[in-house]
């Protein structure tokens, strides 16, 4: 019987890449193994044949004798099934093969043992919105694992060191069979390291880290703002088995003030004036970060007037031009008035007959009225 030609049993174009080739054997073995139909002829054999086409076409020489010369070219040279490739695999190889990166298998690489890349920290540091702006160096206390100086962080007790897994082997990873299904876990004897300390280090009793607590010193620049951070390089947990340290992150937290209110590079305030200073006139002193200032008020101001001091706000981290301050005026109401002070509000109060005086009041009950008339209508 007159065999298939090899592209067709497996589905491919004659110009298939490789990895088009082994992808399209991987589909046929899983579906026709026999581990999968063990009592299929057929499967037996469509299995048989792809196995026979993949071992040919997977290599490269093979392949070019079998694009030259057809099936006469590799005649002898073709095992069939079980002779190489996967053809001689069972189905949980070619499982582990296909889901190997996937599982850390397949490759016959290494597991995850070595070196590994200590965590990353981050710590929260509260300021003053003075310090924010001009900047300071704080002190911080951080706990962290750090290197165990006794074992120089290899875990084992000095004048010892660690030995290769007898479980895995030395690649951190066993693999676990469980029928047709095979995966790869981390061996459970070394933990992925691939190398077991039979006498461990009295002080970090085998880690390689110890627990501290490091004091470190950090420069806050002018004009940061909440949810800002500062990277300190290599000042995280320690590596394992001597990997490199991960880094702290230090994230700015300013604290509310009691006077200013900070809006990115602009500061807001609030400014309380009298009646008379309002309605008269005046000049009075505010305060700013850099000290006070006169602030004159024009005559006739009413609440929630803003005053704008041009570059008495904050300069941003990452450059740009200074903010403002910004003052906005609260026209503050007397407060426990005397008889004679009441006497003089209420002549004052009748002195002001007429709407003359006061236009948004004027306005206001105009427009109550304009509401109040609609509703008859």
């Amino acid at each position: 019987m007159s065999k298939r030609d090899y592209y067709e049993v497996l589905g491919v174009e004659k110009g298939a890449s490789d990895q088009e080739i082994k992808k399209a054997y991987r589909r046929l073995a899983m579906k026709y193994h026999p581990d999968r139909n063990p009592d299929d002829d057929t499967a037996k054999a469509r299995f048989q044949e792809a196995s026979e086409a993949y071992e040919v076409l997977s290599d490269e020489e093979k392949r070019g004798a079998y694009d030259r010369f057809g099936h006469q070219g590799v005649d002898g040279m073709a095992g069939g099934a079980g002779a190489g490739g996967f053809g001689g695999g069972s189905f949980s190889d070619i499982f582990g093969d296909v889901f190997g990166d996937i599982f850390g298998g397949g490759g016959g690489g290494r597991g995850r043992g070595g070196p590994q890349r200590g965590s990353d920290l981050r710590y929260t540091l509260e300021i003053d919105l003075e310090q924010a702006v001009k900047g300071t160096t704080a002190k911080i206390k951080i706990p962290t694992l750090v290197g165990c100086n006794t074992c120089d962080s290899s875990g084992a007790k000095p004048g010892s060191k660690p030995v290769t897994c007898s479980t895995c082997g030395g690649v951190g990873q066993v693999r676990m069979q469980q029928g047709f299904f095979s995966v790869q876990q981390t061996c459970p004897a070394c933990h992925g390291k691939g190398k077991t300390i039979s006498d461990p280090c009295n002080s970090c009793h085998g880690q390689g880290r110890v627990e501290e607590t490091k004091t470190l010193s950090v420069k806050v620049p002018p004009g940061v703002d909440t949810g800002d951070r500062i990277r300190l390089a290599g000042e995280g947990e320690a590596g394992a088995d001597g990997g490199p340290a991960g880094d702290l992150y230090v994230q700015m937290a300013v604290k509310s003030h009691p006077i200013f209110e900070r809006d990115g590079k602009h500061l807001y305030c609030e400014v309380p004036i009298s009646i008379a200073d309002a309605a008269l006139g005046g000049e009075m002193e505010v305060p700013t970060l850099d000290g006070r200032v006169k602030l004159k008020i024009p005559a006739e101001t009413q609440t929630g007037k803003l005053f704008r001091l041009r570059g008495k706000g904050i300069k941003p981290v990452r450059g740009g031009t200074v903010g403002d301050l910004l003052c906005r005026v609260v026209v503050e109401t007397p407060v426990n008035l005397n008889k004679k002070q009441k006497e003089l509000l209420e002549e004052f109060q009748r002195s002001l007959e007429g709407d003359s005086h006061s236009p948004r009041r004027k306005s206001w009950f105009d427009g109550v009225k304009e509401f109040f008339d609609d509703l008859k209508i």
